[in-house]
């Protein structure tokens, strides 16, 4: 028996995405960016991101029933992400999301945004194990979680207190001049420079939670930066590049390791867009091997925000007959991560 076919769409924050996955088979990833437009801004503005949704929702939807050589009446049900996010973007892809359905006749499905992330992994490595910890890592997020059941069953281990890796990264990459979004700059000088050569602080490296901090962090470079230009002396930037990335992966990868140990699990998942940071894998991949764990970390282009990874969770939600969504859900800006499917209309959670 052929597998239902998923349309996913993801606008939670600056990227349009449209996927099709039948399975764990993807058909079509079509994304449509508005970060240059945020560019000019330093980061992301909540307006602009929702009226490039609106302009990108169509376009990229056809381009993704064009690639994936189907119809849109082939479709057999509609996923969509309804949080965490920006609300305003958020509600641009639910309120497509909800259209399609209606128009096509097939089921609905608001799942999060965080879920989705990890669920994107059966794309490349094939299903799920039955108990995995999964480090999601983004502009937005630096969680740990532990997860039994993607559909049902994800419970947080640890997050950050303040800012997530991704912000860090934004912002340190201001300080030095790079362009935003900040992580593919910083990755790439970092690798003509030394990651010792300043030993920046490891945010609660040892307070034994599985909590991350790295506002502190991004004070700390951007001090040193500034204590180098008052002094009239030239900024080594790979050097800052290196070192400031250098104490991210290690707090990172420290701390998912650790959560497979306290929690007896053997297999690690890395997900989210600084999961495609080279620094990060490779010292993931080094520290899983040298305790036994079994990393799964998909191709970079998995890794940010995409209509994939919503369409390979609505896959896996369809494949369990799971009773879908009702047309009056919110988009909910801070979606807990134990909520994976939204089915029924709730006050928006403050």
């Amino acid at each position: 028996m052929t597998a239902p076919l998923v349309l996913g769409i993801e606008t939670s924050c600056d990227e349009t995405g449209i996927g099709l996955v039948r399975g764990h088979e993807l058909l079509a990833d079509s994304v449509a960016s508005s970060v240059a437009e945020h560019a000019r801004f330093g980061g992301v503005v909540p307006e602009v991101a929702s009226r490039a949704h609106l302009e990108a929702m169509i376009p990229a939807f056809e381009r993704a029933v064009e690639k994936a050589g189907v119809t849109p009446r082939q479709i057999d049900a509609v996923a969509v992400t309804a949080g965490p996010g920006l609300q305003g973007a958020l509600l641009v892809g639910v309120a497509a999301a909800k259209a399609y359905a209606l128009a096509l006749g097939k089921p609905f499905y608001g799942v999060n945004h965080l879920a989705a992330h990890i669920a994107v992994d059966q794309l490349e490595h094939g299903a799920l194990p039955d108990e995995a910890v999964a480090l999601l890592v983004s502009g937005g997020h630096s969680s740990l979680l532990l997860v039994h059941d993607v559909t049902a069953n994800v419970t947080p281990l640890g997050a950050t207190i303040d800012d997530a890796a991704g912000e860090a990264y934004d912002k340190v990459a201001r300080v030095l001049g790079l362009p935003f979004p900040g992580g593919p700059p910083i990755d790439k000088a970092a690798r003509d420079g030394d990651p010792e050569a300043i030993r920046f602080p490891r945010g609660k490296y040892h307070d034994g939670t599985l909590d991350f901090s790295f506002a502190g962090l991004k004070t700390a470079v951007a001090r040193w930066v500034e204590a180098r230009q008052a002094a009239g002396e030239p900024v080594p930037v790979s050097d800052v590049a290196a070192s400031f990335q250098e104490a991210v992966v290690d707090v990172l990868t420290r701390k998912a390791v650790a959560a497979c140990a306290d929690n007896g699990v053997d297999d690690l998942i890395i997900g989210g867009g600084v999961a495609a940071n080279s620094r990060l894998r490779a010292l993931a991949a080094q520290r899983c091997e040298a305790k036994g764990i079994r990393l799964r970390i998909p191709r970079p282009g998995l890794c940010t925000d995409n209509g994939a990874m919503v369409a390979a969770l609505g896959a896996e939600i369809v494949k369990r007959q799971v009773e879908p969504s009702w047309l009056d859900i919110p988009a909910d800006s801070a979606l807990p991560v134990t909520e994976v499917i939204v089915r029924s209309g709730e006050p928006v959670t403050t």
